[in-house]
């Protein structure tokens, strides 16, 4: 019962990070490029970083207990085990995430480069819709 409540915590935090970057990408960013406004992304961040970044913090922390119960030896790199396979490539794009949130955060925001934050804001949607993909491939038998 305790795996199923965190699986289920884990996918609630996905909802929320995944679908607040739809809702930048989709319905945010190309108003804010179409005005060439920076403050229009900064409007939506700072209403959606309080429970954007807990969403990501929770999944980090979920999905490591996830991964410690289907992957126990999972630094053995068995690219051919079903799971093992899923959470690689999912820490993988957490890396990638983390990577551009950095660059984004201390390079781009302070200058309020809006075309180069747009290419953050659209490959970070692209890696969580990705992060939902291989988990409903690693719950549902697997595509990958």
């Amino acid at each position: 019962m305790i795996l199923k409540s965190i699986i289920f915590i884990h996918i609630l935090a996905a909802t929320i990070w995944t679908g607040g970057h739809l809702i930048l990408s989709i319905g945010i960013l190309p108003k804010a490029m179409r005005n060439r406004d920076f403050r229009i992304i900064e409007q939506f961040e700072s209403r959606f970083e309080p429970i954007g970044l807990p969403a990501l913090l929770i999944l980090i922390l979920t999905g490591t207990y996830i991964t410690t119960v289907y992957t126990p030896d999972i630094f053995m790199f068995n690219w051919q085990d079903h799971f093992t396979r899923h959470i690689l490539l999912k820490y993988g794009l957490l890396i990638i995430t983390l990577i551009l949130a950095i660059h984004a955060r201390f390079y781009l925001i302070p200058k309020k480069a809006l075309r180069p934050l747009s290419v953050h804001i659209i490959l970070v949607t692209i890696i969580a819709i990705l992060f939902v993909l291989l988990g409903f491939s690693a719950r549902s038998g697997g595509i990958l």
